[in-house]
């Protein structure tokens, strides 16, 4: 199945008039639309919660529609704070998850009254000294071992720093409970960008049965379970593409079996999803500025990995539409560059593509999440701006490009200025 670019040719020649490529741009539309679907199909949870994984868009403007539309965030920084506390994001609307966290952001959490859980059990003696402890607090587990899903390994949880082991769980609570907290959260992600409907399911069954186990164990209220991230989008047209409903149902059940059968049934179940609430509502939106031919094609980008790093750092696959070509047949084969001093600066190696000529525009598919917030700046490259089309058709500047002069703002270039 063909992926369709959520902009036409004749829509970006508009908007480059004003704004020059390269730039990301994001589909409010679409993106309110995927939080009500998400929304729905955990409405059987009255204390349900998303709270979107700031790491992956953090843009106010963004923040500010999940925000309308009911969500959360998970902060796992200062400046993330920072940033939802400007949106207007309050106390238990975050989720504030951060590993080898420093002193700072502890203190800036607790002064929000944020929900605050703990990667690790010596962090409690650490927080001890920072802040006082909430009535609820939570904690990150890590089952160890290898995370399979129908006889594949999905991940690897015994080789990730993050989280508690059950002991540790266990002990933590304890501690927290000396320490006055009344009631506990759970947290756990146990693999990344799945596309199976049933990776949900199973890590909730695998945490509403630890949650059982610590309720009794430790007399203690489980308050929440947060299933985190994990839910991937189908980069490439030939993946399967998650069903939000059939996840909902799959952890309903679950919950139903377990929790509410051993009369827990007021446990509220919250998600930190980044990727599946943004990546398909952003496209990276560049412009065909040469070509090269050598021992293979090269068409080369005014974008690099500056603007989109996922194909640099991990060979990932993102789908490109080159706009007003979209029923052209894709016969020839390009590497898609940017112009970094790096030979991974590629946006897609041996990809069939309708002919390319220098001019085009090409819509790079699924950016909204883990695209711009990746960026930086080696070679001196700068970022791009972000754009955001409105549900109305407009376009709006959420964040402007950057200028040499902002690469060189953190300097002190006095003694070198003639």
């Amino acid at each position: 199945m063909e992926k369709k670019a959520f902009v036409t040719k004749e829509q970006i020649e508009e908007i480059v008039k004003t704004y020059p490529t390269p730039f990301h741009i994001y589909d409010e539309k679409g993106i309110r639309e995927n939080a009500r679907k998400l929304k729905k199909a955990f409405s059987w949870n009255k204390g349900f919660k998303e709270y979107f994984a700031v790491k992956a868009t953090p843009n106010p403007y963004i923040l500010q529609i999940l925000k309308e539309e009911g969500c959360g965030v998970d902060c796992s920084s200062l400046t993330e704070l920072m940033l939802s506390d400007m949106v207007g994001f309050k106390k238990d609307e975050i989720m504030f998850s951060s590993n080898v966290t420093p002193k700072e952001d502890f203190l800036l959490a607790a002064k929000l009254d944020a929900y605050i859980n703990f990667d690790d059990i010596t962090l409690i003696d650490f927080y001890k000294d920072i802040a006082d402890f909430k009535e609820t607090m939570c904690l990150r587990y890590n089952p160890g071992g290898d995370f399979t899903l129908n006889n594949e390994i999905m991940d690897t949880p015994k080789d990730a720093k993050y989280g508690l082991t059950k002991e540790q769980m266990k002990e933590a609570i304890l501690k927290l409970k000396s320490y006055g907290v009344k009631h506990f959260g759970i947290h756990s992600f146990l693999a990344s960008n799945t596309k199976d409907n049933g990776y949900y399911p199973k890590l909730a069954r695998i945490l509403f049965e630890l949650a059982v186990e610590l309720h009794k164990e430790c007399d203690c209220h489980i308050a929440f379970i947060n299933l985190s991230g994990g839910v991937g989008v189908d980069y490439k047209p030939t993946e399967p593409k998650n069903d939000i409903e059939i996840i909902g149902e799959g952890v309903r059940r679950a919950y139903e079996e377990i929790l509410t059968k051993e009369g827990m049934d007021d446990v509220k179940i919250f998600t930190e999803l980044g990727r599946f609430m943004l990546a398909p509502y952003g496209h990276l939106i560049s412009k065909v500025i040469h070509e090269k031919h050598i021992w293979k094609e090269y068409i080369g980008l005014d974008a690099c990995a500056v603007n989109l790093m996922r194909p640099a750092m991990y060979g990932a696959y993102h789908h490109i539409t080159v706009l007003g070509k979209e029923n052209e047949e894709a016969k020839y084969k390009y590497d898609v560059t940017g112009g970094l001093c790096e030979n991974n600066d590629k946006f897609a190696i041996d990809r069939m593509l309708p002919k390319i000529e220098i001019g085009d525009y090409l819509a790079i598919h699924d950016t909204g999440a883990h695209g711009f917030s990746m960026g930086y700046n080696y070679n001196g490259k700068l970022k791009s701006a972000e754009l955001l089309l409105k549900e109305n058709g407009e376009v709006k500047l959420i964040r402007r490009a950057e200028t040499p002069s902002d690469y060189f703002a953190t300097l002190d270039l006095t003694p070198f200025k003639k």
